[in-house]
């Protein structure tokens, strides 16, 4: 009897492995950086226009990795102008990191920190419960909408602080990526429970249709080498193949008939595809911008 399958995210060692794993066998950072790079600027464009402080909320921020690169175009973009970077993140571990890159980078002389341990909804609890409402120039969700509750309402809580000129920016799996493609397929077999949602782009555009709101949406092609996955028993393979199922030891617990067809679909051209004796899994992202 294979022991019942349950969420990765029960097992935040694991959790974090295997999502270090995926960041180094993915494009993953490249194209976000990239975007960052290319695209950004026009984004951030007039967020500050004519203001002597820009507040930027990041909700996700993780290790801020992301965070220092999107600072950066903002300073770029207004030199010498204060900047309020608030930053709510679960995780204590992901907190010190994010302070230490602090530590480690320069010209951060006029960016002011304040982090925040708790999740997007304790925040909105917080908020409400305190009768605030601090409006911010910039608020980001990188990869973070899968870890909530309740989707609409999240983008429609934070998309009430935006000031008039501001811009909400998401980032998660596009609705042509791999991802979707297996979610839709096996979800339902998947140990879910309440630590994580399957939601890609084409989720989000529905979510922010009907509520009216305006948007513009930018494609990052990006792939992620699942070759490791194919070779039984191979640790990198097995920690990947959690990630992608966000199941805690998949191969070991999950059902064989479940895992040869997940296996079995992780190979096709809808998930993903051969190039130079590589699988590459199709991990395209949406970058969403919303305007006030």
């Amino acid at each position: 009897m294979a022991s019942p399958m349950r969420s990765l995210l029960t097992d935040p060692a694991r959790y974090l492995q295997s999502f270090r794993l995926f960041l180094a066998n993915s494009t993953e950072h490249q194209c976000m950086q990239e975007f960052m790079e290319k695209q950004l600027p026009d984004v951030i464009a007039s967020i500050g226009n004519g203001k002597s402080t820009i507040n930027v909320l990041s909700i996700g921020g993780g290790a801020g990795e992301v965070d220092l690169l999107i600072l950066s175009k903002v300073q770029a973009r207004y030199p010498g102008v204060t900047i309020n970077n608030d930053v709510i993140e679960p995780s204590a571990d992901q907190i010190s990191k994010y302070k230490e890159r602090v530590a480690e980078t320069s010209n951060l002389e006029n960016v002011k920190f304040t982090w925040h341990e708790e999740t997007a909804y304790e925040y909105e609890s917080r908020m409400n419960a305190e009768k605030k409402s601090k409006k911010w120039d910039f608020i980001h969700m990188i990869q973070m909408l899968y870890y909530v509750k309740d989707v609409p309402a999240t983008i429609r809580y934070f998309h009430s602080l935006l000031e008039t000129q501001a811009k909400l920016l998401i980032i998660l799996v596009s609705g042509t990526s791999g991802w979707e493609t297996l979610w839709r397929k096996y979800g339902s077999s998947l140990p879910l429970d309440d630590l994580c949602l399957y939601v890609s782009s084409a989720d989000i555009k529905r979510i922010l249709d009907s509520a009216g709101l305006k948007y513009q949406v930018h494609e990052l092609p990006s792939h992620m080498d699942i070759t490791s996955c194919f070779i039984e028993g191979n640790k990198d393979g097995e920690l990947l193949l959690d990630f992608l199922t966000e199941t805690y030891e998949f191969s070991k617990t999950a059902p064989p008939e479940l895992k040869r067809q997940v296996i079995e679909e992780l190979r096709k051209p809808e998930c993903s595809e051969k190039r130079d004796g590589k699988v590459l899994f199709n991990n395209n992202l949406s970058v969403i911008v919303i305007e006030p």
